[in-house]
Order: C-alpha cells, then sequence, then structure tokens
C-alpha cells in the first residue's frame, strides 16, 4: 500500500492480530470516555455527554481532569463542529469517589454519524510519573444513515474502525488499525475495556457493575504489522480500545508522555 509501519519505543516485535492477552497491567485500567446512554437512535434526540477520566469496568476511582480538554468536538456528514465552549465542569460520582469531569448538552437532530473527539490535556499520573494524554473518539448514529464512521479524523493518535463501531452484534468481531499521524503502527498494545458500571448522565453517577473483573487483568492485544487488531465481543454494551504511547509527542513538563489512542464502540444482541 505504500505505507511505512511504525513500531512503538519500548514495544516488543511480536506482532500479533486478535489475540487476547492478560497484561501486568493494573485491573481496571485507566480509560478516557465518552459517554451518551443510547449509540443509535431513530428520531431526533436530545442528551447530555458525559467525559470522564475513570476505571469503567468496575466503576472505581474517578482522576480529576484538571481542566477542560484542549479539543472537544463532533464530525458530522463530513462537517467539524467546535463544542468546547459548550462543556460545563461536573462532579461525576463513582463507588469509589468523585472526581472532576465534563458534560455537554447534544441534540442529534440529523441523520448519520456524530463522531465526537476529545483531545484532553495530560494527566500527571504519580504511582508512574509519567503524563497520559488519550485522544478519544465516540460513535454514534442517528437514523440508520453511515456518513463518517470510515474515515480518519486526521488526529495525531487514532484508531480507525473496520467495521461500524456502533452496531456491532455480540458474537461478532471488532477489527480497528491503529494510526499515528495517519500511518499505521506496528506492534501496538491496546488495552480492552468495558464499561460495567454504566454512567447516568442526569445524576452523573455510575451505577452498579453488571460484570466482574477479567481474570487475570486487563485484556490486551497487539496491533499486527499493518496496524491491525481484531476483538470478539462477548457481551453487549460499550466497549473501549486504547492504544498505548502511539501519539508522536513522548514527553510533557520534563516527564514522560504516553500519548493514547482511544476508540468507544458499541456492541448490541441480536433480538
Amino acid at each position: 500500500m505504500g505505507q511505512k509501519t511504525i513500531m512503538p519505543a519500548g514495544l516488543a516485535a511480536m506482532l500479533v492480530t486478535g489475540v487476547a492477552a492478560f497484561s501486568a497491567t493494573p485491573v481496571n485500567a485507566h480509560f478516557l470516555s465518552i459517554f451518551a446512554p443510547l449509540a443509535v437512535m431513530d428520531g431526533p434526540t436530545e442528551t447530555h455527554v458525559d467525559v470522564l477520566f475513570w476505571h469503567p469496568l468496575g466503576g472505581a476511582h474517578v482522576m480529576d481532569m484538571g481542566g477542560a480538554p484542549e479539543e472537544f468536538f463532533v464530525t458530522h456528514r463530513g462537517e467539524r463542529t467546535d463544542l468546547s465552549h459548550r462543556l460545563a465542569e461536573i462532579a461525576f460520582t463513582s463507588a469509589a469517589n468523585t472526581g472532576q469531569a465534563y458534560s455537554v448538552p447534544m441534540t442529534f437532530r440529523t441523520s448519520g454519524d456524530y463522531i465526537i473527539t476529545a483531545v484532553p490535556q495530560p494527566y500527571y499520573e504519580e504511582t508512574e510519573d509519567i503524563f497520559i494524554q488519550q485522544i478519544t473518539k465516540a460513535y454514534f448514529n442517528r437514523g440508520q444513515l453511515p456518513t463518517d464512521w470510515s474515515e480518519p479524523l486526521g488526529l495525531k493518535a487514532e484508531i480507525l474502525p473496520l467495521s461500524r463501531p456502533y452496531n456491532a452484534l455480540v458474537g461478532s468481531t471488532f477489527t480497528g488499525r491503529v494510526l499515528s499521524e495517519g500511518e499505521p503502527v506496528a506492534g501496538a498494545e491496546i488495552e480492552v475495556e468495558y464499561i460495567a458500571a454504566e454512567p447516568d448522565v442526569t445524576t452523573h453517577t455510575s451505577g452498579a457493575p453488571t460484570v466482574s473483573e477479567a481474570a487475570g487483568g486487563t485484556i490486551t492485544l497487539m496491533s499486527d504489522a499493518n496496524g491491525y487488531f481484531t476483538f470478539g465481543i462477548p457481551t453487549a454494551g460499550w466497549w473501549g480500545f486504547a492504544a498505548l504511547g502511539v501519539g508522536p509527542d513522548v514527553e510533557f513538563e520534563g516527564r514522560e508522555l504516553s500519548q493514547d489512542a482511544v476508540i468507544w464502540v458499541t456492541a448490541h444482541d441480536l433480538e
């Protein structure tokens, strides 16, 4: 295809596609979430969208975001609309604590895809003495009209879906491609997370977890030589994939920066 591949620094050249492993990363990995109750809407819908940095599997610790995202926008029918001026700071409460997060009112009016994207400020993780910046996309659709989902957004780090990310079926697979400045990333480490403690966007609280934690720790994949990975979807709901340290920026304020690409997709039972 004439494209170069990029090997993230510090990752072993073990290129495995679609094979899940269990890493030594602590259970309930850090994930930036962009959450609304429904990913697929039949008619015009008004709702709030919560943006929070937390551990979604168990509804555990919420991290203070430290400030509004550097960028926050929606892509719809090829047009990008800035939403940062509409963000409101909120206190989000999980089963473990209350942390600083953000919320935005959204109206999904016209048919098509809505890709909501956040580029947060780097977060300092004291236990590891590094900064983390998770460039995050979440996909929504109104009216069953596909318009934007298969196009990259030109982010420094992103995961491009190879199948529609808002209507995967339980028992099927999701395939994505890890990109750094538009180029595929070989051997990227990808953490997988499930929102088991679903947020309530009216009260900004998390519900009780509906599933237990995965045995052995965070589910982890590796992208293949062309940046692809595949994951079999075991249950309905929101699934997140974070490709760690794949962005071009590796330092912030004199410390290591992990510039991650995150994508959220939804799966449904076939009824």
